[in-house]
Formats: structure tokens, C-alpha cells, sequence
């Protein structure tokens, strides 16, 4: 690479640019010139292509025999109108293919990346393709690395360049050392330079070797295998026709176009491929919520949910972090304001303080202004954060005492840092003013605590004692208790050689800040939907004890005494985790596999949880059985994210290693999206079955037909022919089929338990109610064609009863609305694809039965307002069956 062998400087100069960014018109240059920072895909969308799938489709295959049949025995009217149709077929498989592909594509392109960089000497946030040659990146553990870039400010760096090397152990970087676009940050954060973006990159040389393919679903799978069951069992009872009807003396290439024409009808072949749509479309409904499905699959499983384990900042708290204590000087200090502006007071005992006279508050706000890596800015009166909200939060309460971090930072050279990691649970940075040299501190209580060895007080700096330690931590205690998630801060003067085992040891305690986070909007309500869904929410989170109880029991999630599962244990271990139906990650490494699992659906609340932790929590939620959704947003958590069931990961703070690792990504970091993806879940899989049972319904009608025609009445007198059976197939599958597949969420879904993950489309009950249609439609629809008088005038008779049918189809569609409701209850107005369907199916149907032309091609007589109403009689007597036998079969399957 022409860059490899250059210094820092020799690329900025060769590049053009400055260590303080570029500006916003040289990127819109650069972008001029360069292009945006993003790989060419191969073109997944190819008409033709998918043209030619629609000739892969059985239905084709069997209309072009019969056309060819036709044309053989001389029958050139239905020639032409069989190839008119199989053109109808391949058309509409086109059409909703396409629609399909189209909505996945958008669905793939709505998850927008983000990525750090340095404009105009600020930091700010751009979208990672508008990132262009000459930006300096500002990059840390979680972030994809955006393009090719040469560093020059490391702390701690190590890189997974798995994807390019295939070498699983991460790599230890150094400063001018390069980094390549797509690999990932483990360890450590960095400043760099970009080289070359999109195309340029390593990447993009290797980019057509790394295109994603879409796998099928095991829920397509099952309707694929489905499918070729029916179509195998209708060839057979088509091949029983054809040679029933020879038996009968009908001639055998009418015979043979009949028997063909009910092959058509009876395979559901619309089955794949309305599956196909029903799940794009909820993947789209989805996204509309803000739930981002990376992976079909997930749709599915989303409906069969059991546990839901959730993180609680950010996703079940708003991630906008306010101080509002401060325990040093042995007082408690309040702090007023709001959100993220500068401004507010600090009182003691509604006394508010003279930060003048208060020095070792000055000294704490200090500190945990510049141990921080987030910043504070004003865009149009509006302030705004870059960076973590908890830091962030820090900086802000810095602010409201005039102690603001870029002044402090003219004063204070940063001279290194030792990054906070899940497993230390604090942050040290080195910051050099003349000669002297102070380590700033912050992290959790109890291990920052530990390393104190002193005390400040009014400015004073004496040996912390244990009088002092003990009050410390009841007031931790008691912050926690009031649901404010507690750091404490610390500092040392450095002297000597620096080491992590040296700079974080004997430090100087300055004093506890207090921080509330408030729960998000409708997560209580949520929480509650999820209860009644049988849905059980977990949280987990690496607050203390306290903290996490008392946001879980404010939101509903720690359950009440009666609730508890108070199971007779005899380890008094286990006995005392259930009783309080909360568990530390302390206590959780002391069990074994087999202790946990024992306790494992009695904990509803994990507190200081590692996120290595979270893997063994889902292993043993799983291997109880339940389907479990797991929510991240760290490189630590992706392995957790793998191993559930639904992968959660968080948009907006997720690292994008999290973001690869899951099934679904939240595009607002909230618990109540979840919550409606799992209810959206639910209506998709409802929407399956129920398509699924209409179709095989309605195409094992015309088989039963035919056949118990022939068998009693003969080949001269078939209720139907072929090119209305055929009509009715196209006009009676596809539309109402898929209409049925995009049918909104019934008001109580939400109010059922999640789906059985074993149970197959078609249950017991689904199967009695399919079969106990089909049944009556069949003998319903010959009654109209024996009542119609096949032996006065056949072609009224065939003309009435195909009237009953199409009229039973429209009934049908509305049966299937849900399979146990009643119809009065679901009714029509909600799904007005459903209504679209039906005002086409009449349309379609009177203009083929009242249009000469198309009345002379199908062979139908003119039905007057009297004769319709046997046909119409019969088709409603379909709707009055269907509610009668949900009714019954609700009684005697009642789940």
C-alpha cells in the first residue's frame, strides 16, 4: 500500500489534511470525488431472473400440458385461454416476488451505520458512507473500522482482522500501523486516518466474495415440504379421476384436461411463495415499529417467545443520565437541572452552596469531567452529547459549576488511559499539567473503594478509615436503593514509573455521584402486555443489587410475594436466591450448571452481571425449553446474542459487533419495541397458519367434487369444467391468500401464550376445522348442482354451481380471518387487502358470467336474480358451518 511506509505527518500532508478535520464543503468535495464510502453489491434484484423462477412453479409446468392437449384434440379456444392464463400466472408470481425482493432490499438498507469523526475540530457523528479520504476516525472496543486508516493515537488497541486474514486471534496494533475497513475494534480506542473508503479499501477487493445469501427459513422449509405432500396426494387423486373417468367411457383427452385442470387446483403451489411475502411484510411492519429483522428467521421464532431478557440502560431506562446527588466532604450535595444543559445549582439541605468555599467538590467535578470521553456541544441553542450518556452526565454536572472540560483540558495534557472493561469496572486516565502528574478515577463503588488508600475533605488529604469506608457504603447503599446508579471518583498524584498495578493502587477518595436514569415511556405497560402474553421478563444489568430492584419492581418485572415460586429446596443457597428472585453474578459463579438450571425460571432480576455471564443464563433458559430473546449492545454480549434465540441488539449505543451477532436490532434502544416485534411476531405466524389452512380448504374442494361426481353421476354430467376450474384457482387462491397473509394483529394476541416452538402449521384443530370445510363446501356445492338440474340444463347447473363456489370462496376468506374467533368478532374493515380481494374476486366473477365473450369461452348460462339464490344460500351456509364447528372444536380442543 503506497501509505504503509509513511509517518502521521507525511499522510496528512499527502492527503491534504489537517488534525483538526476536514470541513463540511472539502467533504462534499471529497465525496464529489471519491464516492461514497460503501461496497458495490452484486445486484440482487434481477427481473429477469426472477421471470424466469415463475417457470420453475408446478402450475406452469401442468397448464402447458393441458394447452398442448387442447391443441391436440382440437379445442383451440381453450388453447388460447390456457396460455392466456399460465401468462396471468407467471405475471402475478412476478409481481409479488418482486414486491418480496423490493421490501427486503429496503429492509437491508434501512439499518444506517454511524462513525466518529473529527469536523471543524469538533467530534461529531456521520453516517459511516459519508465518511471520505482525510478523515480522522475516532474509533473504540465494539466499532466496525469504516475504511482503510493509518493510526496515530492508540490506547490499548488490539483488532480482529478475522474477516480478511482468517485468523481468530485478535491483532495488537501500534501506532502508524494501518487498519482495514470491516474489521473490528475488541480492545482498547484509537485515532486514525483515512486512506481509501468504498471500493478502494482491502475490502472492496474481496467485496464479491462476502456477499450475504438468504437462507431459508425452517418455517419455509416446513411449507415447502408441506406443499409437495398435498400436490403428491391431489396427483394421486387426479390420476384416480382420470382413470375413474375412462372407466366411466369419458373420452380421454377431455379426461385428461379435466384431470389436469384439478392437479392445478388441488397444489397449493401460492404456498411458498405467499409465506415468502407474508414474512417480508412483517419483517416491514416491523421495521415501521423500529425493530430491524437482520434475518427472516427471526419473524417466526419472534411469535414464539417465552422469556425476554433485557438490559437496563438504555433499553428499559431512557439512557439520559441526570446527576442528581453527590456524597464528599461527608455532605450530600442535590443538584438541580435537567437533561443535557449546563445548567443547574448545587444545595445542601436547601442551602445552595458557594462552589468557591467548596474545593473538594471542585476537585471531584474535575476529575470526572476529565476521566470522560464524551463531550458536550450546542448546535441552535440545543445541547446535544457525543459520547456515552453516563460520562456524558459527568460532564454536564462539571458544567453547571463553570468547570468545563475543553478549558480544563488546555490546562491538562492527556498522557494516557487504561480503558474501563466490563471485568475492572472502572477507568484511569493520566493527564500531565507542567510537571506533575495526576491519575483521575471513576468505577464502580466497591472496587474503586478498594483501592483507596486516602481521603480528601475540604481540600485536606488524610487516611481513609474505616468508619469513613462504612459510611461510603451505606450511602452507596442508599443511593442505589432510591434507583440512582452510583461511581465513585478517585485520583492519585503519580510518581514514578506508570503500571495499571501501580497508577490504580493507593488512591485518594474524592466521593460518590448519584445518577438517575428514568424508566422509558410505556415500558411499565409493556412489561405488564408481556405478563399477560406469558411472556416472563428478565432483567439483567450490571448495577448492584439494590438499584436493579428497585427499577425492576418500579416497572413491574420483580415479582410480588404471590407471584414467587417459593419451592421447597434444601439448599439453603438456592433456597435464598429463589425467596428473593434476584441474583448477583457473584453468586452465579459459585453454582454449577446444574444448581442454575434447577433455580434458573424462579430469578427474575440479575444484578453486576459480566456479559461472558449472559451466555449461561440463555444456555439454561434453553435447555428448559423456553425460546429466548436476549438483548446487547457490547463486544462481550455477541456470544450471548448468538446462543439466543432472537439476538436483541441496541441501535443507537450497540457496538456493531452486537449488531452483527443478532437476529434484530432495536432502532430506539427500547424495551416496549421488543414487546411489539414479539406481538407483530405473533400476528405473522398467526397469518401463516391462517393462509395456509384456507388454501389446502379450498383446493381439496373441486378435487372431492369431480371425483364424487364421476363416481355417482358419470363423466356426462361434471358440476365443472376445466377452464373454470381453472378460473376459480387463480381467482379463489392467490388474492384472498395473500390478503390473509397481511391481515393486522387481532386486538388480543397479546393476551394468548406464545406458540408451542414444535408445533407445526397445521395443529389438530386447524386440521379438524380444514378438513370439516372442505367436507361441507364439497357436499354443499354438489347439492347446488343436483338442486340446479343437471338433466334439464347442464350448463345452468355448472354455471349455479360454480356461482356457490366463488360465493364460498369469498365467505371462506372471511372464515379464515382467525381460526378460533368468530367472524361478527374479527369482521372485514381492519384488512382492507382483505376487502381489495373480495371487490376483485366479485368483479372478476360477474364480468367472466355476464361478458359474452368471456361467458362464451368458459361455456356459462345467465343465472337470473332467482337463480342466484340457491348458489348464494349455499355459499353462506359455508360462513354459518364455520362458526359453528369453531365453536364446537373450541370446546373440545380448547388450546
Amino acid at each position: 500500500m503506497e501509505y504503509e511506509n509513511l509517518s502521521a505527518k507525511e499522510c496528512f500532508k499527502k492527503l491534504n489534511s489537517s488534525e483538526e478535520g476536514l470541513t463540511e464543503e472539502e467533504v462534499k468535495r471529497r465525496l464529489k470525488k471519491y464516492g461514497l464510502n460503501e461496497l458495490k453489491e452484486r445486484k440482487t434484484i434481477i427481473p429477469s431472473k426472477i421471470l424466469l423462477r415463475q417457470f420453475k412453479n408446478f402450475t406452469v409446468w401442468v397448464l402447458l400440458a393441458a394447452a398442448l392437449i387442447s391443441l391436440f384434440i382440437g379445442e383451440f379456444l381453450s388453447f388460447w385461454t390456457i396460455l392466456f392464463v399460465v401468462g396471468f400466472v407467471i405475471f402475478l408470481g412476478f409481481v409479488q416476488e418482486y414486491k418480496a425482493e423490493r421490501a427486503m432490499e429496503a429492509l437491508k438498507k434501512s439499518v444506517k451505520q454511524k462513525t466518529r469523526v473529527l469536523r471543524n475540530n469538533k467530534i461529531k457523528e456521520v453516517l459511516t458512507k459519508e465518511v471520505v479520504p482525510g478523515d480522522i476516525l475516532f474509533l473504540e472496543t465494539g466499532d466496525k473500522v469504516p475504511a482503510d486508516a493509518k493510526l496515530f493515537d492508540i490506547i490499548g488497541l488490539k483488532v480482529d482482522e478475522s474477516l480478511l486474514t482468517g485468523e481468530s486471534e485478535a491483532v495488537e496494533k501500534n501506532k502508524l500501523d494501518l487498519i482495514f475497513a470491516g474489521t473490528q475494534i475488541v480492545h482498547g480506542r484509537c485515532k486514525a486516518l483515512v486512506l481509501k473508503t468504498g471500493m478502494q479499501t482491502k475490502l472492496g477487493e474481496i467485496a464479491s466474495l462476502i456477499q450475504e445469501t438468504e437462507e431459508k427459513t425452517p418455517l419455509q422449509i416446513k411449507i415447502s415440504q408441506l406443499a409437495k405432500i398435498l400436490a403428491a396426494i391431489a396427483l394421486i387423486t387426479c390420476i384416480l379421476t382420470f382413470t375413474l373417468g375412462l372407466f366411466k367411457g369419458a373420452p380421454t383427452g377431455e379426461i385428461l384436461i379435466i384431470a389436469l385442470a384439478l392437479a392445478v387446483a388441488s397444489v397449493p403451489e401460492g404456498l411458498p411463495l405467499t409465506l415468502t411475502l407474508t414474512l417480508a411484510y412483517g419483517m416491514h411492519r416491523m421495521a415501521n415499529h423500529n425493530a430491524i429483522i437482520r434475518k427472516m428467521l427471526g419473524v417466526e421464532i419472534l411469535g414464539s417467545t417465552t422469556v425476554i431478557c433485557t438490559d437496563k440502560t438504555g433499553t428499559i431506562t431512557r439512557n439520559e443520565i441526570t446527576v442528581e446527588k453527590i456524597f464528599t466532604n461527608n455532605k450530600t450535595y442535590d443538584v438541580t437541572g435537567d437533561g443535557y444543559e449546563p445548567k443547574g445549582d448545587f444545595f445542601v439541605e436547601n442551602r445552595k452552596v458557594d462552589l468557591g468555599k467548596e474545593e473538594t467538590l471542585k476537585s471531584l467535578l474535575m476529575s470526572s469531567a476529565l476521566c470522560n470521553n464524551s463531550s458536550l456541544e450546542e448546535k441552535k441553542g440545543r445541547w446535544s452529547i457525543v459520547g456515552d450518556p453516563t460520562e456524558a452526565a459527568l460532564v454536564v454536572a462539571a458544567a453547571k459549576a463553570n468547570l468545563w472540560k475543553d478549558d480544563l483540558e488546555r490546562d491538562y495534557k492527556r498522557v494516557e488511559e487504561i480503558i474501563f472493561t466490563s471485568e475492572r469496572k472502572l477507568m484511569t486516565v493520566i493527564y500531565q499539567k507542567g510537571r506533575k502528574k495526576v491519575a483521575f478515577v471513576k468505577g464502580a463503588p466497591e472496587i474503586v473503594l478498594r483501592k483507596c488508600k486516602h481521603i480528601e475533605k475540604s481540600g485536606k488529604v488524610r487516611k481513609i478509615s474505616k468508619v469513613d469506608r462504612d459510611k461510603i457504603l451505606k450511602m452507596n447503599r442508599n443511593f442505589a436503593g432510591s434507583s440512582l446508579r452510583v461511581l465513585c471518583i478517585a485520583y492519585k498524584n503519580i510518581s514514578g514509573s506508570l503500571t495499571v498495578e501501580n497508577v490504580e493502587e493507593n488512591l485518594t477518595f474524592l466521593g460518590l455521584v448519584a445518577m438517575r436514569d428514568p424508566p422509558k415511556e410505556g415500558v411499565k405497560d409493556a412489561v405488564k402486555r408481556c405478563k399477560s402474553a406469558g411472556v416472563k421478563v428478565v432483567m439483567i444489568t450490571g448495577d448492584n443489587e439494590e438499584t436493579a430492584k428497585a427499577i425492576s419492581k418500579d416497572i413491574g418485572i420483580y415479582p410480588s410475594v404471590s407471584e414467587k415460586n417459593l419451592k421447597k429446596v434444601k439448599n439453603k443457597k438456592l433456597r435464598k436466591i429463589i425467596s428473593d428472585s434476584m441474583m448477583t453474578g457473584e453468586e452465579l459463579n459459585k453454582l454449577d450448571d446444574r444448581e442454575f438450571e434447577s433455580i434458573v425460571e424462579d430469578i427474575y432480576v440479575y444484578a453486576r452481571i459480566m456479559p461472558e455471564q449472559k451466555i449461561r443464563i440463555v444456555k439454561a433458559l434453553k435447555k428448559k425449553g423456553h425460546i429466548v430473546a436476549m438483548t446487547g449492545d457490547g463486544v462481550n454480549d455477541a456470544p450471548a446474542l448468538k446462543k439466543a434465540d432472537i439476538g436483541v441488539a441496541m441501535g443507537i449505543k450497540g457496538t456493531d459487533v452486537a449488531k452483527e451477532s443478532s437476529t434484530m436490532i432495536l432502532q430506539d434502544d427500547n424495551f416496549s419495541t421488543i414487546v411489539e416485534a414479539v406481538k407483530q411476531g405473533r400476528a405473522t405466524y398467526e397469518n401463516i397458519e391462517k393462509f395456509t389452512s384456507y388454501l389446502i380448504s379450498r383446493n381439496f374442494t373441486e378435487v372431492i367434487l369431480i371425483l364424487l361426481s364421476i363416481g355417482f353421476l358419470g363423466f356426462e354430467y361434471l358440476p365443472l369444467l376445466a377452464l373454470q376450474i381453472l378460473f376459480i384457482n387463480i381467482v379463489g387462491e392467490e388474492f384472498p391468500a395473500v390478503s390473509l397473509g397481511l391481515d393486522s394483529a387481532r386486538k388480543n394476541i397479546m393476551l394468548n401464550p406464545p406458540k408451542k416452538p414444535k408445533q407445526g402449521i397445521l395443529t389438530r384443530k386447524n386440521m379438524s376445522l380444514v378438513f370439516g370445510l372442505a367436507t361441507f363446501m364439497t357436499l354443499a356445492a354438489f347439492a347446488v348442482f343436483i338442486f340446479s338440474g343437471p338433466g334439464i340444463d347442464l350448463e345452468k347447473a355448472r354455471t349455479a354451481t360454480f356461482a356457490a363456489i366463488i360465493g364460498m370462496v369469498i365467505f371462506n376468506t372471511l372464515n379464515f380471518r382467525s381460526l378460533q374467533e368468530s367472524i361478527f368478532k374479527t369482521g372485514l374493515l381492519p384488512n382492507r387487502w382483505l376487502a381489495l380481494a373480495i371487490i376483485t374476486t366479485i368483479f372478476s366473477t360477474l364480468a367472466v358470467m355476464y361478458i359474452p365473450f368471456f361467458r362464451k369461452i368458459l361455456e356459462f348460462a345467465v343465472l337470473t336474480p332467482i337463480e342466484w339464490i340457491l348458489p348464494l344460500s349455499a355459499a353462506f351456509s359455508t360462513l354459518i358451518f364455520a362458526e359453528v364447528l369453531k365453536i364446537f372444536l373450541n370446546k373440545l380442543m380448547p388450546n
